[in-house]
């Protein structure tokens, strides 16, 4: 692979839409605090789903 095919395979790695798997999770007050990470480069955040019927938002930065 070329220098420039690697950096531009790097780069489609970086720019994704991430697949969230949920890692860990726990019940607070403000709803359902969950441990995420992504399925295909690792990254992880925390989100919180106050409500079960509502979906998750992020509380954190992508983080990794």
């Amino acid at each position: 692979m070329t220098d420039i095919a690697a950096e531009l395979s790097r780069r489609a790695d970086a720019i994704h839409e991430h697949g969230w798997l949920t890692e860990s999770s726990h019940q607070t007050s403000e709803g359902r605090v969950l441990y995420v990470r992504c399925a295909r480069c690792g990254v992880r955040r925390v989100d919180l789903q106050p409500h079960p019927l509502s979906p998750p938002r992020s509380m954190s930065r992508d983080l990794g």
